[in-house]
């Protein structure tokens, strides 16, 4: 074969393969995302309205979330990989649940009995960290192959991030095209409303980028800003930013810290024990085009092992009892509760984490009647026993309504 032949077969090959663009899609769709988009790493049009938002303490306890460091590079993702030349932003749905699923909120699906546990949506299955980056690394590995085939000699790098690293996900989502922020401070997509889930991977290629989504669709709709139960949406600021105070937030008290949940807060919390739905379930976005949407199957509710061979398996995470949930809880240490939950979302908050949350729900059920007050005795009575004095003092709080069968 003449010489110079094998090259120009190479590049008759490499001519006919998608555009890396393309690849990057058509793996994101292979990968289960519901919607990707692609933007540029430029600095972040927010910074100063981040840093307004720290500065008023609207963070709370989350002090990763104002070191200087993590601000500088959220104010710039290429300070989180100075190789980046593009942002691809996948979201990955979670689903409403369909016909017969079990509704999270009191206020607009007509309420999960008070004897059962509400836990967000997202989080009745596996981790989402864990199953939105499988995902974005089996897109790299397909941008790599595909680059390599075409002979660029070190192929593509990148680096994922999925709620765990210093990147502004929800605003790159927009800048890709994905949606506008809602005043309840979520990506709402216009077709998709907002129950998914973000992740962003940084790559060393130039793609070609998304035009933003530059719209905002909420009008003069309140119906987040009204339904929060503890006040925590406060509207857009000056800038047309939608603002959170984190401290009155009830996904914050039951996910994020693990200190003592305010006495004033404690009753609007219901019987939700893990995040909160409310903002997004009032959405008409959301429950116009997520309304019967099926969970895919990472999400969906399941029974967890034990964490010995012979221990029951833990009930499911959609609408579970809360007392049988709380008296599972209540018998494992907290190494034990991390094997369980390994996998689950309900791992960041812990035993002791966990234990307090059941207590201010089982606290605002035994408000409720006399009966529910004497159902949940036994076990609020052992967990006033418990070594942890955050649990002990949220099982005295709730005991004090057993016995009067409401709020005084």
């Amino acid at each position: 074969m003449p010489q110079g032949v094998n090259s120009r077969l190479a590049t008759a090959g490499a001519s006919r393969m998608p555009p890396l663009v393309e690849v990057a899609r058509a793996e994101a769709r292979t990968a289960g995302f519901h919607a990707v988009g692609i933007t540029r790493p430029d600095p972040s049009e927010h910074a100063t309205f981040y840093r307004r938002w720290l500065d008023e303490g609207f963070h709370g306890g989350m002090g990763y979330l104002a070191r200087e460091d993590a601000v500088r590079r959220r104010e710039d993702p290429r300070r989180s990989f100075e190789a980046a030349r593009s942002v691809i932003v996948v979201a990955h749905e979670y689903g409403e649940g369909g016909e017969g699923a079990a509704p999270t909120s009191v206020d607009s699906h007509g309420g999960v009995p008070p004897d059962r546990g509400i836990i967000a949506r997202y989080a009745r299955g596996r981790d989402y960290h864990h199953v939105v980056l499988e995902g974005l690394h089996a897109i790299l590995r397909a941008l790599d192959e595909h680059a390599r085939a075409r002979g660029i000699e070190n192929g593509v790098t990148g680096r994922a991030y999925v709620d765990t690293g210093p990147l502004l996900e929800r605003e790159l989502g927009r800048r890709a095209g994905l949606g506008w922020f809602g005043k309840n401070t979520m990506l709402i997509h216009p077709k998709r409303g907002s129950y998914f889930l973000l992740g962003a991977l940084l790559v060393d290629i130039e793609l070609p980028a998304d035009s933003p989504f530059e719209a905002d669709r909420c009008g003069s709709c309140r119906a987040c800003l009204d339904a929060c139960p503890t006040d925590a949406l406060l509207g857009r600021d000056d800038t047309g930013a939608p603002t959170l105070d984190a401290t009155r937030c009830i996904s914050y008290w039951t996910i994020e810290t693990r200190d003592p949940i305010p006495l004033d807060l404690r009753p609007a919390f219901g019987n939700r024990i893990f995040g909160c739905d409310i903002c997004q379930e009032v959405c008409p976005w959301t429950r116009k085009f997520a309304a019967g949407r099926a969970v895919p199957e990472d999400y969906g509710p399941k029974e967890w092992p034990g964490d010995r061979d012979g221990d029951p398996p833990v009930p499911s995470l959609d609408g579970p009892d809360l007392v049988e949930l709380t008296e599972r809880v209540f018998a494992m240490s907290g190494k034990e509760y991390q094997r369980v939950f390994a996998d689950s979302p309900l791992a960041r908050p812990g035993r002791k984490g966990m234990l307090r949350n059941l207590c201010v729900a089982l606290g605002n059920y035994a408000a409720m009647s006399r009966e529910a007050a004497e159902r949940v005795r036994p076990v609020l009575e052992r967990a006033a026993e418990d070594p942890s004095e955050p649990v002990r003092e949220h099982a005295r709080w709730a005991l004090s309504f057993v016995g009067r069968g409401r709020r005084p």
